[in-house]
């Protein structure tokens, strides 16, 4: 039984206003669209609101990554905890941090996540890459 604690920050400036970048996050079809997986996916975008991201991994075990919202400042802050588990397993347990501040004529975004990876379940460098990636996604969809 191990478990491992990392902490990891990613920016990113998108050409788009807070308000904008902040929408993409709080509009569930938008959110779908650049954080789905191609399961299904339920947001209840709200202090004490829930989301809940189902999928597959390739080799067929059911994914399930659940957050719950604790605070969140229109346009400025969202901060939300999440599990991540596979087959009805316990992954991992993290607390993610976002802001966007106005940087000229777009927004800075600044991701700041807090995990406890169990029992090797999922790998630290996993997690910041598929963060990245999501992010990635997230500038197409302000671009569209």
């Amino acid at each position: 039984m191990t478990v491992t604690h990392t902490t990891f920050g990613l920016e990113r400036v998108y050409a788009a206003e807070p308000a904008r970048v902040f929408a993409a996050w709080a509009d569930p079809a938008a959110k779908a669209r650049w954080f789905g997986s191609g399961g299904t996916h339920e947001l209840d975008f709200r202090a004490g609101g829930r989301e809940l991201t189902r999928g597959r991994t390739p080799d067929g075990k059911d994914l399930a990554f659940a957050s719950a919202y604790h605070d969140i400042v229109p346009d400025q802050r969202i901060v939300y905890s999440s599990t991540l588990t596979a087959d009805d397993t316990l992954a991992t347990v993290s607390m993610t941090t976002i802001e966007l501040t106005a940087e000229g004529e777009g927004t800075r975004l600044t991701l700041t996540e807090q995990a406890t990876f169990l029992d090797g379940r999922e790998e630290p460098s996993w997690r910041e890459q598929g963060t990245s990636d999501w992010l990635a996604k997230l500038g197409e969809e302000l671009q569209a």
